[in-house]
This record gives C-alpha cells, structure tokens and sequence, in this order.
C-alpha cells in the first residue's frame, strides 16, 4: 500500500512528489527543506533530513543545497523522491505516516549507501536505525508521535514490547525504559503458516471514513498510566491476560478465539482506560454485521487510538466472500445516517488483506524497466509537456519515449492515456463548483447584502476587527461586589421554591436549547452538527447532546405534572440534520410541544486581513510549543498569511463547500428569529399563559429547569437573569464583571486587556432565564403585533444596533481527494446574547450557581475530566430516558 523511489537526476534540485496527493516541489534554496508547513511535502522534506541526505545541522548555516546535491551525486545532477501511498486517507489511523516515513528514510539509506543492501528486506539493526530516524523526522514535521507505529519495517506477525534500559542503551541512567520498544518477530514455532492462513481467511480490513484527532486519547492514556489510576490499572492488566490469549490462540489457529478476546479487549479494557475510543458508528456497524451474519460473525478488532477509522471484522471462512460486499454496504448505510453528526472524511474503504511476510522490502531497477508507477507520469506528463522540450533534460526525453512505448505494448497502461487527455484538456461538461448552490442558500436564509458590504467596509477600512473588538482601554474592570450577585450554593428561599413550582406547573415556562453551531471547535473545524453528535455513553447507550436535554425536560414535566415546551433554535448549518434525526429517533420520545426554531439570518466567511491573523498570533496568547511543534506552527502561520494576501483581504471567501463558506451571525440573534420565523407565535398561541423562557447552550449539559432558580428570577423582577459559576484556569471567555460601575457580562474579546480577565471570579454560562413581556418591550414589539413580518423586521433591526458587532477567526476544513484536508483562518462577524445585559431596560439580574450545572463542553478533551469529577453520574440523575 505504500511506495517510495529514490533516483538521481540530471537537474541540480530537490524534486519531492507525492503521487496520492498530485503535489511536486523542486527545491533548490536549502532553508526550503527545513519549511515543513509551505506545502504538502512536509513529511518528504522531513525524511530527507531524517534519512542525513540534508544534515539537520546545516540549518541556519547559508549553505548551498547545489554543493550539497553535487557531492551527493555529481556536477549539475540531483535527487528525486516519490511517495504513493495507495488508498489510505490521512487520519486513517492505520499508521500510515510513520510508515510512509520509515520507507522514505529507508529507500534514502538504502541509495546512499547507508544499508547493507540496495534490494530485499532490511537487517534487523537497519530497521532499528529506520525506526529510530521514523520519529526523530515525526519530531521535526511537530507531531511528536509515531513510535507506536513502526511495527510495519518488521515482517509478518510480531510482538511489540516496551524495553527496560540497561546500562549499553543511551536512555540508562536518565529513563526506566528505551525510546524503542522491542519488535519480536513469531515465526513457524510461534503462529504456524495453517494460523496464518486461516487469520487470512477470516478477517476483513475496513477504514470507516472517520477521521479525527486522537492526539487527546492518546494524552488520556499517557495520563492514566502515569497517575497509575485504579480503574484503569486493572484495564491495563486484563489487557495483558487478554494479549496473551490472542498469543496462545494464534498458535493453534483458533481464529474464534482470537475474534472473540480481541471482542473483549475493545468492550473491555480498551474503554476501561478511554471511554471516548469508540463511538455510535463503530458500534452501530458492529451490530449490524453481527444481525446479518449471527454466529459467522466472529468478532471485531480495533486498530489504532480511535474505533471509526482503521478496523478489522473476522467472519467465519465460508461467509467471508459474501462478508466482503456486504461490509461495504454497511459501512455505507450507517456512514450516511450519521455523516451529520460525526466527523467523516471520506466513504467508507473494504480493504484487501494479506501478511506481509518481507516487511519494509526495496528493489533496485535500471535500464529500460526502470519506470515508475502510471499514477506518477498521469502527474507529470501534463507537466511536463507544457514545457518546451529544448528545456527538458536527456534523461527526461528519454524517460518519456520510454513511457511512451510502454502505454503502447503494455495492455495495463491503457487507461494513462485517456487520464492524460483529461488532465491536459479538461471535459467541456459544465460542473457544478457550488457557486450556485451557495447563491441560493444566501437568499433562501436571509443573507443581507448591504449589511455584508458595510462589514467589509468596515473591516477593510480598520473600523472593525480583532482589535477594534476591545472596549476603550480607558474602561475600568473590576470584579462584582458580593450585592451584584446571588448565590445559589446553599440553595433558595421556599418562596421561591414556590412561585417556580407554580409557574411550572400552570405552563408558564419553556425551554429553548440553542444548536444553530456547526461545532467546529468540537471537531477541530469539521462541520458537523454538535446537537445530534452521540458524544459520550450514558446509561449504557451513546446520547446526543439534544438527546440528554431533551430527558432532562421529560424529566421535568413529569415532576410538575405540566409538558414543558422544548424549543430547539437551529441554522442552515443544523436544521436539516435536527429534523431528520428526530424524526428518525421518534424525538427520542419526548411527550410535550417540541419545536424546531430555524434561523433568518446567516453570514458570508470573508478571507481575513493579515493585520488580524497577526494580532491573532502576536497579540493574543498562545501556547508556546515543544521547539519544532513551534517551527511547524510558525511555518503553517507564515503560509496563511501568504494565502490571505494573495486571494484578497476582506474577499468573500467561497472556494469551499457552501457550507463551509457560510456562518451564524452569533447567538443574539436566536431569540429574535423566534419572532421573525413565527415560533413564538404558534406557541403563544397554544400557550398563552407562556411568561417565562430559558435559554442555554446545546453543550451546557448539567443545566435543567430548576424550580427554585425560576422563582429567584420571578420574585426578582429582573427581565433577564444569567447564571454564572465560579471560575476555573481553563474557563475563558470572559465573565461577570463591573464595567465603568455597572455590573454586566462582558465577553473575552471585548476585555480592554487580557490580563483583565484573570480578575473576574464568575464565568457565565450563557444560561438565562427571560421575561417574554419584558423582553418584547425592550425590541419594541407587542405579542399582537408578531403577525406583521414588517414590524417585527423593523423592530429587530432597531434592537440588533443597540449591541457590538465582534469579528472572530474561525478555522474550516477544505477536503479534497481521497480524504486529504487543509485547514484555512476565515474571518466571520457575530452579536452576542450577553451583551443583552448592557442594555439598562432590561433589569438584569445575576446568580452563582454549582459548577456541575454550569460546566460546558467545548472540546473531547474536557470528556476524561467530566466523566471523573462526577458530572456524567449527576447529569444522568437527572434524565429521564423514556
């Protein structure tokens, strides 16, 4: 699946290609090699100077890469590197990147005299030197990982073991174990060739389509083992006993017993240690299978740090043909149930399986046979013909005549040509960029042209923009007085208690959960909907975000004996995917009104301004890097950048799906489309006792209607009362504060100075409780005025100019090929809901209230420590499934 070449050429440059990924460099500047980031050939570049062709140590130094290519090869001569990794999608999780690295340094060894031998496999010191220079070059690409993986230089089936240092290894005396772990190659005596055989025979080997960031488990895991936690300790060692059934299994060719311990391992210890490895995808599949093929079924096997990517199903031998073509389609179903709420990067792949018994094997080739693969001249040869054949060198002329008597004799080159066609005279047929696609989502949702020129304008011009979001530096911070604020702690008076109870159990209340987010924080700039993904397993099946709040007020009407309207305020980005779901999952059986609440109004992304990705990066604060992690990042920064400036600062930024083009203008806006899209209408309509509304994030999970916070509002006549938690180093954000004398909410980016935040003591949650009547008063509109669109337009526009316009850098995902994506910084404006608290006529009000309640989830990473401290075990307590 994976090849590598290593030749010299008749050019004094650098050529790296990636033939996967359609993308070639020549380098002849040396500081080039050492700039990961510019381009997609970091991992090649990283190789070549693993491999010692570029001494790292020449960095830096204004030496000529021409010199350095001459003593290589010769005068006016150089070198050239392919890579072809052959159906495998970044974040495959199957190792690929390490892998691909150690046969890059290898093939570099080898053709540099650095091996024994030009051709066949590596000695077994070879491969340790490869495997050694496989991390020291996953160092210098930033990811610091890789070690794990380097099981594919060795042949066949082999045992990986971590090595206690003595005194001849270089870590004695400084670590208890050696950098390397040890690879134990099981031959005949071990896994007889029958075992091997049947192990072929059985297993089917798929890649999900799924594609995340596993640099979190991996963290989860190196944490619980440091901390030698109890729960996880024990996983760990029935992980061992596990390991070594597998071993005694394979040695009788028990292919039911090794499905069945490596079944036990992924259920058992695997989430034992890391809940989060697995998900609603994988496990859905493994049912799936296990419906259609019962007993032929054998069992499932992980692979890699994360279910959904890299995985193995083994089936009795007689079904696997049939288990082939129906993993496919299973694989495809369930991908297309659920491509919204998680993130995939591709479709789903069934692999051809088979031991490789070499290893990391090379070839040498000369003379006439020495061409490469098809897949590198349908790259090249457009490339190459473009060029005026005075230009192109001897070899390459002859290079191409050879290609060009292959493509005629050889019956497997003939589809290169017609490839070749297509690459060089592209199909006249029209194809659909998405353009149209985007035009019409614009109109169809409520795109204001005029107010995006004006916000061009703006930001062009400097009137808005990163900085331009900060309060006067002359505005005074302070913490609140201990009058600003109730606290909740202790709980409320029984008055309280009462009129809550009251309101709740006449309909007076209703809940309004805000998932209109592409969760792109979530996800790491993936767009998927945050509402419906099945983050997490509670009461032993994987709920969704809106799953868990939608029980919590299943819940909640049960206990005051009244159902509770539950409003979900969606976007273009969500809308669609909410609906569906629900209707699919018979809205998870929620018994009262349930209304969906779509947005009318939505942003173009504009390509940033370089003056704001640099107050991004230079102003704000940022985690300082391991030494190379923070070159990589300064070499992507270096890249943006570039790209901002040459597609045009402040353009619309549209070369993307559409919905990686457009934005939410900001959560301010949620509670007005309740009026502009006629929800609140229809509900008053029904309910016209209807006073009371609370308002929260999709992520804030602890959050519930609580009876006693409800009167404290009531008895409070506040027209708006937010509720706040004490603060945590890692909540950031902003937070209740005094602003010139006045408490309010004031949003991080607003801060005068970021060292201003540090003095606030309470962090909002977003959760507010909202007096309707007040509310409709303040935006200048009355309940029997909401039928007139006019008015209401009128009237949200008026209130939409009393609060600040934020611009914010957010990164999306562009994918392309076969699974590859770029991340891109777009820039994106929004209102925010707490600003409502500046607004005097609102008569805002403030409470505390307990951490479990409060605490949201931005990140997978924050999973671990949500599940430990007990905030899973509280926010079941307080659910009702159904």
């Amino acid at each position: 699946p994976i090849e590598t070449v290593f030749r010299v050429i008749d050019e004094p440059a650098l050529r790296l290609t990636s033939v996967d990924l359609g993308a070639t460099v020549d380098i002849s500047d040396l500081a080039e090699v050492f700039d990961y980031a510019k381009d997609y050939l970091g991992l090649l570049k990283a190789a070549v100077i693993a491999a010692g062709i570029v001494p790292p140590g020449v960095e830096g130094s204004g030496e000529s890469l021409a010199d350095l290519l001459t003593r290589l090869t010769a005068p006016g001569h150089g070198i050239e590197i392919v890579s072809h990794v052959r159906g495998i999608p970044k974040g495959s999780r199957l190792a690929v990147s390490t892998n691909l690295l150690a046969s890059l340094i290898a093939v570099c060894m080898r053709a540099t005299g650095q091996a024994h031998s030009m051709s066949g496999p590596l000695a077994e010191n070879e491969r340790r030197i490869v495997a050694a220079r496989a991390i020291l070059g996953e160092w210098l690409g930033g990811s610091g990982g890789g070690w794990q993986d380097s099981g594919g230089l060795w042949p066949g089936i082999k045992l990986i073991c971590g090595k206690v240092a003595d005194e001849e290894d270089p870590e004695f005396g400084i670590s208890r174990g050696c950098l390397l772990p040890e690879h134990k190659v099981l031959g005949d005596e071990d896994v007889p060739s029958s075992s091997r055989q049947c192990l072929r025979e059985s297993m089917v080997v798929v890649h999900g389509g799924m594609a995340q960031n596993v640099g979190p488990v991996l963290e989860m895991v190196t944490e619980k083992y440091l901390l030698r936690s109890e729960a996880e300790w024990k996983s760990r060692l029935q992980a061992i006993e596990i390991l070594d059934e597998i071993h005694e299994a394979l040695s009788k060719g028990d292919i039911a017993a090794v499905a069945d311990a490596t079944t036990r391992h992924f259920f058992g210890p695997i989430q034992g240690i890391v809940p989060w490895a697995t998900n609603r995808f994988t496990e859905t599949v493994i049912d799936r299978v296990r419906e259609r093929f019962g007993e032929k079924f054998l069992g499932f096997c992980m692979l890699g740090g994360m279910a959904g990517g890299g995985m193995a199903f083994l089936f009795d031998e007689e079904v696997r043909p049939a288990a082939l073509d129906a993993m496919q389609e299973i694989l495809d179903q369930v991908k297309q149930e659920m491509e919204k709420a998680l993130p995939f990067a591709m479709d789903p792949v069934v692999y051809d399986f088979e031991i490789n018994e070499d290893g990391t094997c090379c070839e040498f080739i000369s003379g006439e046979g020495s061409m490469l693969s098809s897949s590198y001249y349908t790259l090249m040869v457009p490339r190459l013909l473009r060029s005026e054949p005075q230009s192109l060198s001897l070899t390459r002329r002859a290079e191409l005549d050879r290609f060009g008597q292959a493509c005629r004799v050889d019956a497997s080159l003939g589809g290169v040509v017609p490839a070749l066609f297509d690459r060089l005279i592209p199909r006249s047929e029209e194809v659909d960029d998405g353009e149209s696609d985007l035009r019409g989502l614009l109109e169809q949702h409520g795109f204001d042209r005029e107010f995006h020129e004006q916000i061009r304008t703006d930001l062009r011009s400097g009137r808005i923009g990163l900085a331009q979001n900060r309060l006067p530096s002359n505005t005074t911070i302070e913490d609140l007085d201990p009058c600003d604020f109730v606290d909740t702690h202790g709980g409320v008076s029984e008055a309280c208690l009462e009129a809550g109870s009251a309101a709740l159990a006449a309909g007076e209340v209703a809940v309004m959960t805000l998932a209109a987010g592409a969760a792109s924080r979530w996800t790491q700039g993936a767009g998927v909907v945050k509402g419906i993904n099945p983050f997490c397993k509670l009461s032993g099946s994987h709920r969704s975000f809106l799953e868990v709040h939608l029980a919590k007020s299943r819940q909640a009407s049960r206990c005051f004996g009244s159902e509770i309207p539950h409003i979900v305020a969606t976007s273009l980005f969500t809308h669609q995917a909410i609906e569906a779901e629900l209707e699919r999952r018979d809205q998870h059986g929620y018994p009262g009104p349930l209304f969906l609440s779509p947005g009318r109004s939505v942003g173009l992304r504009l390509v940033p301004m370089v003056r704001d990705l640099r107050f991004q990066w230079e102003e704000l604060k940022q985690q300082v890097l391991d030494q190379q992690a923070q070159k990589v990042r300064e070499s992507s920064q270096a890249a943006w950048a570039e790209w901002a400036y040459a597609s045009g600062e402040g353009s619309d930024y549209s070369q993307n799906i559409p919905m990686q083009c457009l934005h939410p203008v900001g959560h301010w806006f949620e509670v007005p489309n309740l009026l502009r899209n006629g929800v609140l209408m229809r509900l008053l309509d029904q309910r016209p006792q209807l006073r009371w509304l609370m308002l929260h994030n999709i992520d804030t999970l602890g959050v519930c209607v609580d009876p006693g916070l409800l009167g404290l509002h009531i008895t409070s006549g506040a027209g708006l009362t937010f509720e706040s938690i004490p603060r945590r180093i890692e909540d950031r954000g902003g937070g209740l504060a005094r602003v010139n004398g006045q408490p309010r909410i004031v949003e991080g980016l607003a801060l005068p100075r970021e060292r201003d935040e540090f003095k606030l003591s309470y962090y909002s949650t977003n959760t507010a409780w909202i007096d309707l009547d007040r509310l409709l008063a303040v935006i200048g509109i009355a309940r029997d005025e909401l039928a007139d669109p006019a008015r209401v337009d009128a009237a949200i526009r008026s209130a939409a100019a009393r609060v600040p316009t934020y611009v914010t850098l957010k990164e999306v995902k562009k994918r392309w090929g076969h699974g590859q994506e770029d991340v891109f910084p777009v820039a994106q404006f929004e209102k925010l809901w707490g600003d409502m608290t500046a607004v005097p006529e609102m008569g805002s009000r403030f409470m505390v209230v307990p951490r479990r309640r409060g605490q949201q989830l931005k990140e997978p990473a924050q999973l671990d420590g949500w599940l430990r401290d007990g905030s899973a075990a509280y926010v079941e307590s307080i659910c009702d499934w159904g």
